[in-house]
């Protein structure tokens, strides 16, 4: 049993070091630069608080660490991926796993994102109150089909 959540631990870390992977290459053939842990960062230490949607989190008190605690939330967000996909599959996928239950949980998990993590942030529902919103959708398909492939790819490695 202890193999089996370590397994789902390393597919769920493995996933998001390879949507960090694409971020950096993304960022550098775009020039949009890296994302930014803070805001999320700021999110989380509110939501601890009890606020869970800003009208604009750059408004919202900062945090010291906000930075760092953005990093963890989205390594533990990537982890408990991995767990629950695991669980949805059953073990037996960490024997033999297979791209499409990855992939379509990784677009799945896009809508934690879309409905909460990006409303709570002011940035609207699915990134409504972005400048494109269209392009903003459009990246974190492509971001969670990576996470997907990530997911899928891990688990080959370490079967």
């Amino acid at each position: 049993m202890f193999d089996i959540f370590l397994r789902s631990v390393v597919i769920g870390i493995g996933a998001t070091v390879l949507m960090d992977i694409w971020a950096v290459i993304l960022g550098k053939l775009t020039g949009d630069g890296l994302p930014n842990w803070g805001p999320p960062g700021r999110w989380v230490w509110h939501l601890a608080k009890g606020k869970v949607f800003h009208d604009d989190i750059g408004k919202a008190e900062p945090y010291k660490h906000e930075v760092a605690l953005g990093w963890v939330f989205h390594y533990v967000v990537g982890i408990l991926y991995g767990i629950i996909l695991v669980i949805l599959t059953g073990p037996g996928w960490l024997d033999a796993p297979t791209f499409l239950p990855a992939w379509i949980w990784g677009i799945v998990t896009i809508a934690a994102g879309w409905f909460l993590l990006q409303p709570g942030l002011g940035i609207g529902w699915a990134a409504s109150k972005t400048p494109n919103p269209t392009k903003a959708r459009f990246l974190g398909l492509v971001a969670h089909t990576v996470f997907g492939f990530g997911l899928y790819a891990t688990a080959l490695i370490i079967r």
